[in-house]
């Protein structure tokens, strides 16, 4: 038996040596940054095998005598990930721990090599493989689009390409008799991306889910240390790993999770780290989560892991790789409406808003901060009230959106997250909060939802809440108590989001639910900057445009223009009088506009003069015409630091417009300055035809380095575009 188990797993290798050569040949036909068409995901299940593989990365299992990954490779680079056999999830059910698949026996941990292993055995107690299905990809979010977004990614665009395995366990032990546990892959047409979770169907008594692990990969090494800590040691960087599952109020992904840990492997003895404490073994799941009781006939969905295939170190390739991501697995988030930030007293302001975006091109108002819309009243009146603006703002072709705040405040000692160390109100992420499970947490999603149904209001901005808030409440109806109040708020919170999604409401979060179906977050600001002068203001926004486009489209940050007075300063902060600063104005509009990003005109009215209004209803025209390059992935040229010339290009390979540049001048004196512009993502080549905002056309051609150099001349304070075809 042994001897016919290694030659069955050295043919498999044989062929496997043999699929790579052949996807190292299709790999080489194209940068799928570029262009993506040829690299179509399949899914193959043949004798004692299963491959999924779309010619950029490919993972392997084999079925006997379970399932076990044996292969994960980047087939761009043609890197090994794995280094060791390990379970394709571990799941804690009633504190006790069970491996899902994977097979036991490997001695030398430091590379995989099946010919000499031939003693890989199961234990009695790991879930063993039953049976595999092929399906199509689906949506994680039944999105409903009502605004903007670029053609490729319209509301028409639903199935997702590509395909899903689905791998089914069962366990020979009589306690858990009847509970299935599936593993899904989806792996997707045109990039190194696989996205994998884990599913609990219960036919069994009820159980109480500790942990699930839905992804654990020992994975090689990117350095070696004969000594050092986890902690002083690079992690993983030929893999990116993302979680639906992330909150920090950072605006920012990495420092966001709560899922990745990269942990150490005390049994990979040949490691060079004399103490074993290499961080080569990762392992996907949340710190404080499920910690829930499923019941008979239930069912539970793990977070969602989306592991990409890095293939370079470059911050710029790896930031478009991750962009990319995004635009093909939650594309709702290429919607990019323009909205102004009203501050209302009264109905009649709201209606001269309306009337001001028809005036100008803006396409819909967001009740600030401030105003005198309040959700949370449920009666006849407001309902009614704000159906009628609703229906104004609708007949003119404008959105209606509004502000709720959820955290940052206190409700009553019975509703609000419980502190575990006091007992009592507090220890939310900004000191008190109310808790999503609490019956006023409850009645809050319902009122909101009720809104949204009845006013037929597009738009949702919300202000919390902060999901690290763990509530130690035991009276809460939303969860029973502190081992699943994190959870089960993500879920209330999640739910609520998607409810909205399915009625067409774009949704701007304050935190990292992009994958669960929000639409937008800070670019990322410092709120007392904007009661800094306006000049200041716009040198730091041009540097929070740079900085935080690496890893987000422009589509998924706001920016923010004071047109009153927010968070203090003076006369010198804002926009008001508005024909008074209308040079200030417009230099803020266009570098908002030319990064694509949306900013909160926050104030009562967009413009207070005729002049005002042709300068920002042009602003807007020109920003309409080019809306699709606009709205393309962000490279920059030269971050923004006030003495010398900054600026930054969109590229779009796909589009007519391949490459639009916004270059900028701080200083008071034109300057003239030969640039070299990079082309390769533009998938430009030979020679570029550049036409600039003052109607000359040149051609350059692209040297060997896949760059341009133009000569030109940027007026003091000011700006110039000019578009790449």
């Amino acid at each position: 038996m042994l001897l016919k188990k290694y030659f069955s797993l050295s043919l498999i290798f044989l062929c496997m040596s043999a699929i790579n050569v052949i996807a190292q040949n299709v790999s080489t036909k194209a940068d799928w940054l570029i262009d993506n068409k040829a690299f179509k995901a399949t899914i193959v299940i043949k004798d004692n095998q299963i491959t999924i593989d779309n010619g950029l990365l490919r993972r392997s299992f084999i079925v006997s005598p379970n399932i076990a990954c044996i292969d994960f490779t980047n087939l761009s680079t043609h890197q090994q990930l794995i280094r060791s056999i390990e379970p394709e999830a571990v799941v804690v059910f009633d504190n006790k721990t069970y491996s899902v698949g994977g097979l036991s026996g490997q001695k030398e941990k430091a590379y995989l090599n099946l010919n000499w292993e031939p003693n890989l055995h199961t234990n009695e107690s790991d879930f063993y493989y039953t049976n595999s299905t092929v399906t199509s990809i689906d949506s994680f979010v039944n999105y409903n689009a009502q605004t903007w977004m670029p053609e490729a990614y319209g509301t028409k665009v639903k199935k997702f390409k590509g395909q899903q395995l689905v791998l089914a366990f069962a366990s020979k032990l009589p306690a858990l008799k009847g509970i299935i546990v599936k593993v899904h892959y989806n792996i997707y047409d045109g990039l190194p991306l696989l996205c994998k979770w884990v599913s609990i169907e219960n036919g069994n008594n009820s159980i109480h889910i500790n942990r699930v692990m839905n992804e654990v990969l020992g994975l090689v090494e990117e350095e070696s240390a004969v000594v050092g800590n986890p902690e002083e040691m690079k992690k993983q960087y030929g893999i990116y790993i993302e979680t639906n599952y992330a909150f920090n109020n950072s605006m920012r992904y990495d420092i966001s999770d709560h899922t990745t840990h990269w942990e150490i492997d005390s049994s990979y003895t040949s490691q060079v780290n004399y103490n074993y404490q290499t961080p080569c073994l990762l392992k996907v799941y949340p710190d404080k989560a499920p910690g829930i009781d499923l019941a008979p006939n239930a069912q539970f969905s793990s977070v969602r892991t989306f592991e990409l295939l890095m293939d370079s170190y470059d911050r710029t390739r790896r930031g478009l790789m991750i962009k990319k991501m995004y635009r093909t697995v939650a594309p709702w988030v290429t919607q990019n409406p323009i909205f102004m930030h009203l501050v209302s007293k009264n109905d009649e302001e709201v209606k001269t808003a309306i009337d001001q975006c028809v005036a100008t091109g803006f396409e819909a108002v967001i009740l600030s901060f401030g105003s005198h819309l309040n959700m949370e009243d449920s009666t006849a009146q407001n309902i009614n009230r704000w159906k009628l603006l609703a229906d104004y703002a609708h007949q003119r072709n404008i959105l209606l959106g509004g502000y709720s705040l959820f955290s940052s405040r206190t409700i009553s000692p019975e509703h609000d997250v419980i502190d575990a160390k006091t007992g009592k109100p507090g220890g939310a992420f900004f000191g008190n909060a109310p808790c999503f499970g609490s019956r006023w947490g409850l009645n809050y999603r319902d009122q909101i939802i009720r809104f949204y149904q009845q006013t037929h209001f597009d738009i949702w901005e919300n202000d919390g809440p902060y999901p690290g808030d763990v509530c130690a409440s035991s009276s809460h109806p939303g969860h029973k108590g502190l081992d699943d109040a994190q959870w089960t708020q993500m879920n209330i919170q999640k739910g609520l989001y998607q409810t909205l999604n399915k009625m067409g409401v774009y949704i701007n979060a304050p935190d990292w639910y992009f994958l669960d179906g929000t639409h937008k977050i800070a670019v990322g600001y410092r709120e007392v900057n904007f009661s800094l002068s306006r000049e200041q203001q716009i040198i730091l926004n041009r540097q929070n445009i740079v900085d935080g486009t690496k890893e987000k489209i422009p589509s998924m940050g706001w920016g923010f223009v004071p047109l009153t007075k927010y968070q203090g300063g003076g006369p010198e902060a804002v926009l008001e009088p508005l024909q008074d600063h209308i040079k200030d104005y417009q230099q803020l509009m266009v570098q908002y506009f030319g990064a694509g990003i949306q900013a909160c005109y926050r104030g009562p009215r967009l413009y207070d003069t005729e002049t005002t209004r042709k300068m920002v209803s042009n602003t807007i025209d020109w920003y309409k015409k080019y809306r699709t390059i606009l709205n393309a992935d962000i490279i920059a040229l030269r971050r923004a630091d006030g003495r010398d010339w900054d600026g930054w290009m969109h590229v779009d390979p796909s589009g007519a417009n391949k490459a639009f540049v916004m270059l900028f001048n701080p200083t008071n004196a034109p300057m003239t300055k030969t640039l070299t512009i990079p082309m390769y993502y533009t998938g430009l080549t030979g020679t570029v035809n550049c036409n600039d905002d003052l109607g000359v056309t040149n051609n350059y051609k692209i040297n060997t380095d896949h760059n341009i150099q133009m000569t030109v001349t940027i007026p003091a304070s000011g700006y110039r575009w000019l578009v790449l075809k």
